[in-house]
């Protein structure tokens, strides 16, 4: 048999006022939309059920869990079969997911949500690649998006043209209502979408005759998505106005652009600097040089190799990298070298490097 007053944490002699306070705490605590057990608010509930009320309170004190049957083979009321059953013969319409929106607005959680703008554009997600050139300057991109836009015969309005728009009979132009639920707690309002006008809280009195009074229609599209110098992979350019248009007149959707450059043959991008490497010969590794470096930019500037160099020697080249993003400046050019050990030497090479081996380089 439970024990309902052990379940709430009170005692048998508290007060109506502490069972309920008692029950708000831990309905509140248990609540499957902040992360509790459901079973826990169930068993919490059917405490809540019987000891709220004087009668039901008199006879579980009296008989013990009336759930369970009073003695003489009366039934009492089951509170278990009722929550899977909603509760089919006692006059209840009775909905677990309508209980816990209940609950949640009555304890201050989940519940009643913000009103959502029915009549708003969807956004749109696209992915656009583009070579690590192109992020040096600011570029403009066309490209042609098949989506809802808004229908050219009645501007968006969903209209027959010439015909009226008038404000929804069933919510008065409120694009709400009023529904009554009936749960074991007793009978709560909550306020539901209008089904009429699905929310918009007016109607056409004639429907446009091409878009069937949605305001909009799929169509091709083409958009110019501007793509400032030095953006980089992973971010994402927003165009406000630019998604799916809105139903019947509302606000279209925005479009989200996310970039993806690709990887260079040449450099390598970090940040805003790029890396590149190098090869040198023993010769120009040893004395020294002026080489040719090619930069982004597809010219070529002269970098002096110090006599010397050994293999991952870096050289910075100031401004030679990716503009920076907030467009002052830009990234560095890093060169590395790699002497390069050769492989097939001629008669001449051999006994020019034999000379210097017999000199002691």
């Amino acid at each position: 048999m439970k024990d309902y007053y052990k379940i709430l944490g009170v005692s048998q002699s508290a007060t109506p006022d502490e069972i309920k306070q008692a029950y708000y705490k831990l309905a509140h605590q248990h609540h499957p939309d902040k992360g509790g057990d459901e079973s826990k608010f169930k068993e919490i509930n059917e405490a809540y059920q019987i000891l709220s009320d004087k009668s039901k309170k008199a006879q579980y004190d009296q008989f013990g869990s009336v759930y369970e049957g009073q003695p003489g083979g009366q039934p009492g009321f089951d509170f278990n079969w009722a929550w899977g059953n909603n509760a089919q013969g006692f006059g209840v319409d009775f909905d677990v997911e309508d209980l816990g929106d209940i609950f949640g607005e009555f304890l201050g959680f989940g519940g009643r949500k913000a009103k959502k703008d029915l009549r708003r554009g969807r956004d749109i997600e696209i992915d656009l690649e583009m070579p690590l050139e192109e992020t040096l300057k600011g570029i403009s991109k066309r490209i042609s998006l098949s989506k809802l836009v808004s229908c050219s015969r009645c501007k968006g309005t969903g209209a027959e043209p010439g015909s009226q728009i008038k404000e929804c009979f069933s919510c008065r132009g409120t694009g709400q209502v009023q529904q009554i639920k009936r749960t074991v707690l007793g009978s709560f309002t909550r306020v539901a979408t209008c089904p009429e006008c699905g929310g918009e809280g007016r109607r056409p009195i004639k429907s446009c005759n091409v878009c069937k009074g949605e305001g909009r229609l799929t169509s091709e599209e083409e958009v110019d998505i501007f793509i400032p110098a030095g953006i980089d992979t992973n971010q994402t350019i927003k165009i406000e106005g630019k998604g799916e248009a809105g139903k019947r007149g509302g606000k279209a959707g925005n479009l989200f652009t996310k970039i993806h450059v690709k990887k260079h043959s040449i450099f390598e991008r970090k940040g805003d600097d790029l890396y590149i490497d190098m090869p040198l010969t023993i010769s120009q590794a040893t004395l020294g040089d002026e080489i040719e470096i090619p930069t982004l930019e597809r010219s070529s500037i002269l970098l002096n190799v110090p006599a010397g160099t050994e293999t991952g020697k870096v050289l910075r080249v100031s401004g030679k990298g990716i503009p920076h993003f907030s467009g002052y400046g830009r990234g560095n050019l890093y060169v590395e070298f790699a002497v390069k050990t050769p492989k097939k030497l001629t008669k001449k090479q051999k006994d020019l490097l034999e000379q210097l081996k017999r000199e002691g380089v």
